[in-house]
């Protein structure tokens, strides 16, 4: 006599299953949802006679994978998006993003800005995105009002702003934010000195506490530009990686934010701290700083996610364009054609990203027991057929706007391409809002 079939909040058949953590693509399986984790991943025939489900999905054409994970982003920033194009680092902030910055930025618009990246970030799969802006709290609770995965940078800077006076006030005001949202279930927390040109040796050595007493990672811009470390030799007599080191930052909790400018025993110096890199090659390209020696990272054991910088220098919030620029970048740079293959693409884009943050046993992969993060991606469409192998097709051939349905803990926030948590007409009246002002002056 059979068993009645166990009732479950969801049922997903798909065409096909990309776990990540195991090798490998599963064809016509199944991924059961209860209680916002991922209770099963079974072949749809046995899912059919084995649950019952209060809501069940059917995408024939599909492939599903973890939630894919930003791992550097300004999300406020998506309000600036296309402001100073074309120009060089030091000019596009010193002269264009920080005087909008001193001007304008509030916990409204770090509010506003934040609702409108996870707007653009849900509806190309993103699930989870690592932020590093004023006003973090209003990054928080913009990311909780969409239901979204979010590790909240408690930011450190000398330089005031609207948001603090200091770099104590900046920390002070970080670890009472983290204190009051620490128990929010979709947050997590960074330590995040803004980069090594912005931040004394004092600063770095409170935040070194800081993080090793509340046990958080620690994520900064680090050799982003040739003129960053230039200016190192000439203010501190070493290269910023070594500064980082003498000062006690680096170790398994650091994330070194683009990572462009390296000589091979900094690479190896990474690796033997278990350091983590978050590689960003749209905005590295776009800024002119350089390509990242991704390869030999990768090669040397640097555990190296994929993120997207912030809208104002991408100018897109897209992690499938970040997939595909990695790879090809990696094969141009090295010259080898082998180097970093689809697989290991998807694996930067989802638990490395997880790893570096803390996150790998909650997120980043579909696993049974982990968080029910997923992404459907719809590959029956006439620029994505035939499929031979769906997994090369996400890195290569498949774009956000293939992106259907996007599930966090479970929530079904994206359907058929369509939020269904946020009010998008509402999100964009507020950006045009903030358009005028900017453009005011």
């Amino acid at each position: 006599m059979s068993e009645h079939p166990q009732t479950v909040d969801c049922v997903i058949d798909a065409r096909w299953v990309i776990p990540v953590d195991q090798p490998g693509v599963l064809d016509h399986h199944s991924v059961v949802v209860a209680g916002g984790n991922i209770a099963n991943i079974l072949p749809t025939a046995q899912a059919r006679q084995q649950y019952q489900a209060a809501q069940h999905f059917s995408l024939p054409g599909h492939v599903l994978i973890p939630g894919l994970i930003n791992l550097h982003t300004h999300a406020a920033m998506t309000l600036m998006r296309g402001l100073a194009d074309d120009r060089p680092l030091m000019e596009w902030l010193q002269h264009h993003i920080w005087p909008v910055e001193t001007r304008l930025v509030s916990h409204e618009f770090v509010q506003d800005g934040t609702l409108l990246a996870c707007a653009e970030m849900l509806r190309g799969g993103v699930t989870c995105f690592n932020d590093m802006y004023f006003f973090p709290e209003s990054a928080a609770q913009a990311a909780l009002q969409a239901q979204m995965r979010a590790a909240i940078g408690m930011i450190a800077i000398e330089f005031p702003s609207p948001y603090a006076s200091d770099a104590a006030d900046y920390l002070s005001k970080g670890i009472a934010m983290r204190d009051r949202l620490r128990d929010e279930p979709l947050l997590s927390f960074c330590i995040a000195p803004h980069a090594p040109f912005t931040v004394s040796d004092a600063t770095f050595e409170r935040v070194a506490v800081y993080a090793g007493e509340l046990d958080i990672p620690i994520h900064i811009h680090l050799h982003e530009t040739a003129e960053e470390i230039t200016s190192s030799i000439a203010t501190h007599q070493m290269r910023p990686i070594r500064r980082l080191q003498k000062l006690g930052l680096l170790g398994p909790g650091l994330i070194a934010v683009h990572a462009v400018h390296l000589a091979e025993d900094e690479i190896a110096l990474l690796a033997e701290h278990g350091c983590h890199v978050a590689h960003c090659p749209s905005s590295n390209l776009k800024l002119a700083s350089g390509i990242a020696p991704i390869a030999q990272l990768s090669r040397g054991g640097v555990n190296v996610g994929l993120g997207t910088d912030g809208a104002a220098s991408n100018n897109r919030l897209d992690l499938f364009a970040e997939m595909r620029h990695a790879a090809l970048l990696a094969k141009g740079s090295s010259g080898d054609p082998a180097v970093l293959p689809a697989t290991a693409v998807l694996q930067m884009a989802t638990l490395n990203a997880a790893r570096a943050l803390g996150l790998e046993q909650r997120i980043g992969s579909l696993t049974v027991g982990k968080h029910a993060d997923i992404t459907a991606v719809n590959l029956a469409s006439p620029e994505l057929s035939p499929c031979y192998d769906p997994l090369s097709h996400l890195v290569y051939a498949a774009g956000r706007e293939h992106v259907s349905h996007v599930w966090v803990d479970g929530e079904l926030l994206v359907k058929e391409g369509r939020l269904t948590r946020l009010d998008t007409a509402e999100i964009m009246t507020k950006a045009a809002h903030w358009k005028e002002k900017i453009s005011a002056k």
